[in-house]
């Protein structure tokens, strides 16, 4: 008999003891004897989840597309990984070569390789129930499908195995990959029969299990969010046309097929069916929460359930996962926040000051009273997006300069120790989720008990009086804005195992508000444009956070129009181009950090404009407070993000090249 080897379970839930994942598989057994016990059949499914791509780690692995992206500024320090160098273009195939060196091929072909295995052999299954069966082979279909979709959205169009095996008989070096149409046309076939076959929760149509203990497997929805994600990327610019240009646009493989199709807008007709298919579920509500308080504190509680709320009532989350450790100190969640808490001084949270938000990232969040984005955009200095010169919308309310004394800060502190302060105009006023995400120069800490004992106030000069002060050599924050989504408010932080190892989120792989905002993106942009569908979800998202609905917010401009102009402040757009706009503004806010921003900005073609820039922060080497929040270019410590037209698509690692003689390489590369 053939035989396998069953890697051991990754502990996908290593601080949950009621998850599918909790299993350990020890041992080697053959494929006949795995497949003909429901108990190793069950192991050997859990284990197919062990390939789920670390999207929730931003420092390491997949989900350190978030370093590369134009909505985070890391430090440099001792602890860089892969990607800090992939945002300073110092990488290629020659250095890319396994799943640390950002190269994860092998891994997913493997997951790919189970899969398909899984799927090929459970007719051996003489033990579970038909409805049972069914349901694991359209977990492993979507599985398969993922995997091949994670694939595809960093290196393009990538091998598509099928239902066969991989054959160790196959000669490497006749191998090269499908065409762009035949990945996502797997894809979502993989997608569609999953759809068939899987329940809505995984206790469902007598499967006889329990769904406390089954939390985190694919369901009917899961696989409708992906198909609506697949989807909207295959209509968007870099898949579909790349707008008529691009180096992409003429490659072919050996076979001298065209890899990449021309421009076809009936494929935002796709998204909008799959989205309209994942509704009529019913199931799904954007979270909220039941705190009370002003209608600003509502507003950011509601949006902190999209982390904090158990998933077990968490009608936002489709599907997630727990959050993996993958050796960060073991700090699970923590350790993001860990990298992100402030570092040095009389703040003593043990943090390390490696993660902050960029200044861009904070300028894109609207104001609270009239719900309007204030920066449209920037001036360029040196043929580069210039941070300190904003475009500002003068409605909008905002001042990029002055302060505003006895300030009194609202969302996640009591005033009874969090007392007024001279706050910086820029940070006053705006939308819930800007103050359930950073806590800027100037603002208190969220938590009335630190490790130095009462409240602190986070700041960071270069200056004895300041919290978190600036050390050329020592960690400190070097942005100005500490990034504290993650973060619950009133967790002292005063033991860097204890404190940090508690903090344990699912992580919010499909929510809801993503297929809403990608409905509303299909809509503007589909033939037959439904702009009043496309604000209709849009202002889901938005008033779920408590700002005015788009049209309220906006009189002035002519959303109805596709080509229609309107002009706000220095900044000139057609009703479709203003909506766009504002539904990718929307996206950057909505999920800071959560690794959306670095494929929008790559399936719209917009990085080689958005990433060339220099690294703007706070003047943190300033000798006071006040002087601080000048803008400049020149404290940042570390090389600047740079981007060319090759960066769109990651190289082929050497080790595959090597391997596969005849495989196309990406251009540029």
């Amino acid at each position: 008999m053939k035989k396998i080897t069953i890697l051991v379970i990754l502990a996908l839930a290593a601080v949950s003891c009621d998850s599918f994942f909790d299993i350990n598989l020890k041992d080697q057994p053959t494929l006949e004897d795995t497949m003909s016990r429901s108990s190793t059949v069950k192991r050997y499914l859990a284990h197919l989840y062990s390939y789920i791509p670390r999207d929730e780690n931003i420092r390491n692995y997949e989900g350190a597309t978030v370093l590369r992206s134009d909505e985070s500024l890391v430090a440099k320090s001792q602890y860089e990984t892969f990607w800090y160098k992939v945002r300073r273009g110092e990488y290629g195939a020659d250095n890319s070569v396994d799943d640390s060196s950002a190269n994860p091929w092998k891994r997913f072909y493997t997951g790919i390789n189970e899969c398909t295995t899984f799927i090929n052999n459970i007719d051996k299954d003489a033990e579970d129930s038909p409805a049972l069966i069914q349901q694991m082979i359209g977990e492993a279909r979507f599985l398969r499908a993922f995997y091949y979709f994670v694939l595809l959205r960093q290196y393009g169009p990538v091998i598509i195995w099928g239902d066969q095996a991989a054959d160790q008989g196959i000669k490497a070096e006749t191998l090269d990959r499908n065409t762009l149409d035949e990945n996502f046309d797997f894809i979502l076939s993989e997608l569609d029969k999953a759809i068939e076959l899987l329940c809505y929760e995984v206790n469902d149509d007598g499967l006889g299990l329990s769904l406390a203990s089954n939390k985190g497997r694919a369901t009917k929805g899961a696989a409708l969010a992906l198909k609506t994600r697949v989807l909207l990327y295959r209509a968007s610019p870099l898949y579909n046309g790349q707008n008529g240009s691009g180096i992409f646009s003429s490659l072919t493989n050996s076979r001298d097929e065209k890899l990449f199709p021309d421009y076809d807008a009936t494929k935002w007709d796709d998204v909008v069916k799959a989205a309209e298919d994942l509704f009529t579920l019913g199931r799904y509500n954007l979270a909220t929460s039941p705190a009370g308080g002003t209608p600003i504190q509502r507003a950011a509680a509601n949006y902190q359930c999209t982390w904090f709320q158990n998933w077990s009532i968490n009608q936002e989350i489709i599907w997630g996962w727990w959050y993996r450790a993958w050796g960060d100190e073991s700090l699970g969640q923590g350790c993001d926040v860990a990298y992100a808490a402030p570092a040095g001084g009389r703040i003593a949270l043990a943090g390390y000051s490696l993660t902050s938000p960029s200044l861009k990232l904070v300028d894109a969040y609207p104001m609270w009273e009239n719900g309007r984005y204030p920066v449209l955009g920037y001036a360029k200095t040196g043929g580069m997006p210039d941070y300190s010169r904003p475009f500002i919308d003068p409605l909008s309310g905002y001042q990029a300069s002055g302060w505003t004394d006895s300030y009194q800060q609202e969302v996640d502190v009591d005033p009874s120790w969090a007392t007024p302060f001279k706050a910086h105009n820029s940070t006053v006023g705006r939308d819930a989720r800007y103050y359930a995400n950073f806590v800027p120069n100037g603002f208190w800490w969220p938590s009335s008990t630190t490790a130095s004992g009462g409240p602190l106030k986070f700041t960071c000069f270069n200056g004895p009086a300041a919290t978190s002060p600036y050390s050329e050599t020592e960690a400190c924050n070097r942005v100005g804005y500490v990034w504290r989504r993650l973060y619950k408010a009133n967790n002292p932080l005063k033991d860097l195992t204890a404190d940090y190892q508690s903090m344990n989120y699912v992580y919010p792989a499909f929510r809801l508000a993503e297929v809403y905002l990608s409905y509303a993106e299909a809509q503007n942009e589909r033939t037959a444009r439904d702009a009043s569908k496309a604000i209709e979800y849009l202002d889901k998202v938005r008033q779920r956070s408590g700002l005015p609905g788009l049209q309220t917010s906006y009189p002035d401009i002519d959303f109805m129009s596709a080509d229609g102009t309107s002009t706000v402040g220095e900044v000139t757009r057609t009703g479709r181009e203003w909506l766009r706009w504002i539904i990718l503004q929307e996206r950057m806010c909505e999920f800071a950090m959560e690794g959306q921003r670095h494929y929008d900005m790559l399936r719209w073609m917009k990085a080689l404009e958005e990433y060339n820039v220099e690294n703007w922060t706070l003047h943190v080497t300033a000798d006071n407070y006040e002087d601080s929040y000048e803008r400049v270019s020149t404290d940042y410590i570390g090389g600047r993000s740079k981007f060319s037209e090759r960066d769109y698509l990651f190289p082929i690692g050497s080790p595959q090249i090597a391997q596969m003689t005849s495989f196309t390489q990406n251009p540029g590369w």
